[in-house]
């Protein structure tokens, strides 16, 4: 059985300002506005289907988009991790926070695994 689950997790979308962000998004998207920004910059929009995560340290002025644009789902992050390495994957980061960890596809892609 493979560690890391065959679903998207959620979307990350760079914002300016997280507040103003999660209030826009709540508005179009019929959504509470209840809800914890995370770590001071993250706000997670509970979707039918992978969540939407604003994050607004992950902003840029100049529209690059170096960060994941998703994550995949795992039950076991440090099992998940193991496994990518073990298949020789150019994993980016340790186990962040014991929660995540980035790593890369063949043509560079940034991807995340998140418990």
């Amino acid at each position: 059985m493979n560690p890391i689950s065959n679903q998207i997790g959620g979307v990350f979308i760079p914002v300016s300002n997280v507040e103003h962000a999660r209030d826009w998004y709540c508005d179009i998207l019929g959504l509470s506005t209840d809800g914890e920004i995370y770590f001071g910059h993250i706000f997670v929009l509970p979707m039918n289907g992978p969540d939407i995560v604003l994050d607004s340290k992950i902003f840029s002025p100049d529209h690059v988009y170096k960060v994941p644009a998703f994550q995949f789902r795992t039950d076991d992050i440090h099992q998940a991790y193991e496994f990518l390495r073990a298949k020789n994957v150019h994993v980016t980061t340790e186990v962040e926070n014991d929660h995540w960890f980035t790593f890369k596809d063949p043509d560079g892609n940034l991807l995340m695994v998140c418990k």
